[in-house]
């Protein structure tokens, strides 16, 4: 190990002025065994380090054909090796300056051990979760209501919430929020998306209730609506679907629902299109309306992201088209919408690429990037920038 007398000999071949420097002198060593594969380096923002200084866990997530994620209790960052020609030493004895003893007047030698050696880092950037395939898992299996006398539920291809954080590339909090946009419920412990027709079923169910017994939409009370349902549905579907379709609230210790007008009017609108190609706009607008319950409006506005209308064609159509449906990745997104369209208006589009936008990005930067602006018939429209592959 080298004396202070050594150090001093090596400031001045090199040069430099003593009282220039630091009074600490660190001299480094390898320790035995040092390898450059012992230690993985990570870049944390002030964020994840207090994070991780509250005991919380930054978990790294991904099946063995997906590129691994790393997770927060509520955000996901992508992973990327950052390579730097600085060699990166791992010194858990050194001290930088504000750890250092400002009372210490003379000059004096810190033996610190070299534990480890990097030439790159794990660098983190947010980005959006990867929710695709959590629905994708739970259609293996929707729910389609109790098994009927005689028949055998299908007890396969089931998720708990544990098995859903092992395979789904998403923070715990993100995973819990989609399940409840996607309208998933917990049955016997598992995770599973109701069957479409059995929603809708359950949907029609409460409507139809709330028509028969002229029940105020805003106050939809939860104890007869079980009672009275009780005997087509178990109660805690029906109870789920409320949940799914209206805001709970308490009044005079008896639970109440408001029933979303936009959810139940985009509910009926998916049943309706659900098994139609196209269907012709004036009549879906006039059956939809017919369809809601009294008291509700339909609108247009409530099918952005879910349904496309074409006023090209004679007479205007509208079709099923959801966001859910589409690719995650941003350029394979856009392949497919102009594969669908060659060219889109601003407002029919951006509901299908909003969900891309990352932080402090906007739709428009999007548009830019993978989309070629023209005016047709005196409106701006997008096209792709690049030939669409079919």
């Amino acid at each position: 190990m080298r004396t202070l007398e050594e150090v001093q000999a090596t400031l001045q071949i090199a040069k430099l002025k003593e009282e220039d420097l630091l009074t600490t002198v660190h001299c480094l060593s390898f320790g035995e065994n040092v390898s450059s594969a012992d230690y993985c380096l990570m870049e944390l923002d002030d964020t994840l380090c207090k994070h991780i200084e509250t005991g919380q866990s930054l978990i790294i997530r991904g099946d063995k054909d997906e590129r691994a994620v790393l997770c927060s209790r509520d955000k996901t960052y992508d992973l990327k090796i950052a390579d730097t020609s600085n060699l990166l030493l791992f010194l858990p004895e050194c001290r930088t300056p504000d750890q250092l003893s400002s009372s210490q007047d003379s000059s004096h030698v810190v033996h610190a051990q070299i534990w480890g050696f990097c030439n790159s880092y794990w660098e983190l950037r947010k980005q959006r979760p990867r929710l695709k395939k959590l629905k994708k898992l739970l259609m293996e299996n929707p729910y389609e209501g109790p098994a009927l006398a005689g028949q055998e539920e299908n007890t396969e291809n089931r998720y708990t919430l544990q098995d859903l954080l092992e395979r789904i590339q998403a923070s715990e909090e993100e995973i819990k929020s989609h399940l409840e946009t996607i309208h998933a419920c917990q049955i016997d412990g598992y995770w599973r998306v109701l069957d479409f027709d059995y929603e809708m079923k359950l949907l029609g169910h409460v409507t139809q209730l709330v028509d028969s017994e002229s029940w105020s939409l805003n106050k939809v009370p939860l104890q007869t609506s079980l009672q009275e349902l009780a005997p087509l549905e178990p109660r805690e579907m029906i109870e789920h679907c409320l949940n799914c379709y209206g805001k709970r609230y308490s009044e005079n210790d008896e639970v109440y629902y408001a029933l979303y007008e936009d959810r139940v009017c985009r509910g009926t609108a998916l049943m309706l299109l659900h098994n139609a190609v196209k269907f012709n706009l004036r009549e879906f607008q006039e059956v939809w309306q017919q369809s809601v319950p009294e008291g509700m409006s339909t609108s247009l506005e409530q099918l952005k992201g879910v349904a496309l209308v074409d006023r090209t064609s004679r007479p205007e159509t509208i079709s099923l088209l959801q966001v859910e449906d589409l690719p995650e990745d941003t350029a394979e997104r856009f392949n497919h919408l102009f594969t669908l369209r060659e060219k889109w208006t601003e407002e029919d589009i951006t509901p299908y690429i909003h969900d891309l936008c990352g932080e402090k990005q906007t739709t428009g930067a999007l548009l830019t990037k993978y989309a070629r602006s023209s005016m047709q018939n005196g409106h701006k429209v997008f096209n792709s920038r690049r030939p669409v592959a079919t």
